[in-house]
């Protein structure tokens, strides 16, 4: 079994920053993927970012160039550094470990940008 635990999200006002985290812990596979998904109220949950074991990444369109994923190994940690943020980044956003047959969620974080 694996547990994610995010954390990071908050107000910020457009053209701010956040810094999301999830922490994965547990039975962690070798051969993984974490990304990140959002759900704005009234839509589908989508696909944002992600990172496979290997450390590449991979982007949705509308958040290349604002938006980057990394990792820090020594603490099982996914972050996500989200910047120039518009309003329609308001979500809330999961962390999603996928690999080896599992597929588990976190809890979500809230992101809402307004002035």
């Amino acid at each position: 079994q694996v547990q994610l635990v995010e954390s990071g999200g908050g107000l910020v006002q457009p053209g701010g920053s956040l810094r999301l985290s999830c922490a994965v812990s547990g039975n962690i596979a070798n051969v993984y993927v974490v990304a990140w998904h959002r759900q704005a109220p009234g839509k589908q949950r989508t696909l944002v970012a992600l990172i496979n074991s290997l450390g590449g990444t991979s982007y949705e369109d509308s958040v290349k160039g604002r938006f980057t994923i990394s990792r820090d190994n020594a603490k099982n940690t996914v972050y996500l550094q989200m910047s120039s943020l518009v309003p329609e980044d308001t979500a809330v956003y999961y962390c999603r470990y996928f690999g080896a047959g599992q597929n588990y969620w976190g809890q979500g974080t809230q992101v809402t940008v307004s002035s």
